[in-house]
């Protein structure tokens, strides 16, 4: 086998995950990681992509090791993210925002991005802050994540003052009761529940687990975790996303760029038809693909070409 390291070359060029992972460096920032490694069908030492307890502590180290993060502490009942492809989406609207500052990334506390849903783990603030020390402002529908997700930014010096997290008390709202009239948003991220049912989302846990395990389980648990509303919502990801573009006509002036991952392709076409029937300025789609799964970004504005210079100019003293 080659010296060199293998590159995951579907993951974006800024992405620090797109080396195979190191583990004797992960393990040298968090030496619990050592419990979970074990060799994989082709004899090599792995994590145990199928335990969700050791996906989490490869994902602390990740954080540890790539972006200084010393507390990642919140319910093993919570969705526990894959670092790789949450820092691909942050990575690709971060290129958006170049595209209206003549191709450079306006970092700093200029840029404010709303994370919708941003769960008890905080993954994207926390990438968002670290990478672009950008500001960020979470929503979620439960107390508990909130709570978990504020402990993280107060445990973590390179967080505080950074994120502020907001309870959304409608769980049928996206942006309302989120966004303030005078509030001004350089982006907004989501990703939205992917299953339409309790039943779907298990459904698609016992694939998951027969393939990272190549046993079937009757009951298994989700490798990435996740509670109820992070899993599924009524009328699944198209539904979820039919609300988000509805609403996001309304904050049309207050936000730059809204957003949110596509998990199927078969729901594009009639995003597309609700983006169109909403009079969206410009829709802008960017692939991802992370492992075995491909993805997209779709991204679209309320805002003229000349809205987006003078929002540029005045909030960023740029383009």
């Amino acid at each position: 086998m080659s010296a060199e390291k293998q590159i995951k070359t579907n993951l974006h060029p800024r992405n620090k995950n797109r080396e195979q992972y190191d583990l004797s460096a992960l393990i040298s920032v968090n030496s619990e990681l050592t419990n979970y490694i074990k060799p994989n069908k082709y004899g090599a030492n792995s994590v145990d992509f199928s335990n969700p307890i050791a996906v989490k502590i490869l994902n602390k180290s990740l954080l540890s090791y790539y972006y200084k993060i010393e507390y990642w502490e919140f319910s093993d009942e919570n969705l526990c993210p894959p670092i790789p492809g949450r820092a691909d989406y942050i990575h690709h609207m971060a290129d958006l925002l170049s595209e209206n500052n003549f191709g450079v990334i306006p970092i700093g506390n200029k840029i404010t991005c709303l994370d919708i849903g941003v769960g008890a783990s905080c993954i994207y603030p926390i990438i968002g802050v670290t990478e672009y020390n950008w500001k960020f402002i979470g929503s979620d529908i439960d107390p508990k994540s909130i709570e978990a997700a504020n402990n993280i930014v107060d445990r973590n010096s390179s967080l505080k003052n950074k994120v502020e997290c907001r309870l959304q008390t409608n769980p049928k709202d996206v942006f309302y009761g989120i966004i303030g009239r005078e509030d001004k948003i350089d982006l907004s991220i989501c990703n939205p529940p992917f299953h339409s049912s309790a039943e779907d989302a298990q459904k698609g846990t016992k694939r998951k687990v027969k393939n990272l395990s190549g046993e079937a389980e009757f009951n298994p648990t989700l490798n990435f975790a996740g509670i109820s509303n992070e899993l599924y919502y009524d009328g699944g990801e198209y539904k979820f996303i039919q609300n988000m573009v509805r609403e996001s006509k309304k904050f049309g002036k207050n936000c730059l760029w809204f957003s949110t991952l596509v998990s199927k392709q078969s729901n594009l076409k009639r995003i597309y038809k609700l983006l169109a029937d909403s009079e969206a300025i410009q829709t802008k789609t960017k692939p991802m693909g992370t492992g075995n799964k491909s993805t997209r970004i779709v991204a679209w504005t309320f805002l003229s070409k000349e809205e987006r210079k003078e929002w540029a100019k005045t909030r960023w003293g740029g383009a």
